[in-house]
């Protein structure tokens, strides 16, 4: 294990723990040498959706599909058992279930003793955001399993005409996470994903704890921004709930998944005064970085 300094000032001191997965040789086969990757959040995550894998509702527009895999520890070969999977995606319309008790759309499973894990819904469609982009139709997922990092990311459709145009669905990482449509002319179609699960960085939640909480811009108070800890993650608070960021070392957080090009990172400061500083790095549409930083207020 390497073990890496998070935070030096006396104020915030602990250390983060990096538990690299390994390679070894069987014989036959390298194991170990497999490749999950994780892709945006995106804006509309909702936590505590039912625990439920039919998603079906009766007397709604869609193709019927059946999402299943098999959910793996590190090595690639040995299934995970009771990992939580949560899914959430659009209707038919092209719109999310982002405030009703009934979380359309949404559910939560875990895997079994063989680690598989199934779903049942419908194919999502593509949506405009604005722009004159396009996003692709795509699942979200959001895998936990107790040692690993969670793993969060989308997965799209082979065929799909917007996956070129979209800078995430586009991305050489994203590769793995085109899905081919299993019986596409029939009434219900298949698409298959396996998740080999990788360790996290493990922060000290009285590190989190620090850094949650309201901060403000120096210079104009309507700028603020809202940290807080989920799953002993931070995130950052909008509309809906809020985005993830993984913790990279060098008292970074990065949002997952961002297009090579493109940066969104949270960097943290604790000032001779005791008060914590942020700096938020991030890219705009035009390619553009820019740098804004706020001071930590409750």
């Amino acid at each position: 294990m390497q073990r890496r300094i998070f935070i030096k000032n006396m104020d915030i001191s602990t250390v983060a723990v990096s538990a690299f997965g390994f390679v070894s040789f069987d014989g036959n086969r390298y194991t170990g040498d497999c490749e999950t990757t994780s892709d945006i959040l995106g804006p509309f995550y909702r936590p505590n959706s039912p625990k439920r894998n039919n998603l079906l509702i009766p007397g709604e527009n869609g193709h019927k599909l059946e999402l299943s895999g098999i959910i793996k520890h590190n090595d690639c070969i040995t299934p995970y058992k009771n990992a939580r999977i949560e899914l959430w995606h659009c209707d038919s319309n092209g719109i999310y279930d982002n405030t009703t008790d009934d979380f359309r759309y949404r559910g939560t499973t875990y895997s079994r003793e063989n680690g598989q894990y199934s779903f049942r819904t419908i194919l999502p469609v593509p949506y405009d955001v604005g722009n004159g982009q396009i996003r692709p139709a795509h699942f979200h997922l959001m895998i936990t399993a107790k040692g690993y990092q969670p793993l969060i990311t989308q997965l799209y459709f082979s065929g799909d005409e917007h996956i070129s145009t979209d800078s995430s669905a586009s991305s050489p990482t994203a590769k793995r996470r085109i899905l081919e449509i299993q019986g596409e002319n029939e009434n219900s179609s298949k698409v298959l994903y396996d998740v080999s699960m990788s360790p996290k960085l493990l922060v000290e939640p009285a590190a989190l704890e620090k850094l949650t909480g309201t901060y403000e811009h120096p210079t104009d108070q309507n700028k603020k921004l809202t940290l807080f800890k989920n799953d002993q993650s931070l995130w950052m608070k909008n509309e809906v709930f809020g985005i993830s960021f993984l913790y990279v070392g060098n008292n970074t957080f990065e949002y997952p998944g961002s297009p090579d090009g493109f940066e969104r990172n949270l960097q943290f400061e604790t000032l001779p005064s005791g008060v914590v500083q942020l700096t938020l790095n991030y890219t705009d549409d035009d390619e553009v970085t820019h740098q804004e930083v706020y001071k930590k207020v409750q």
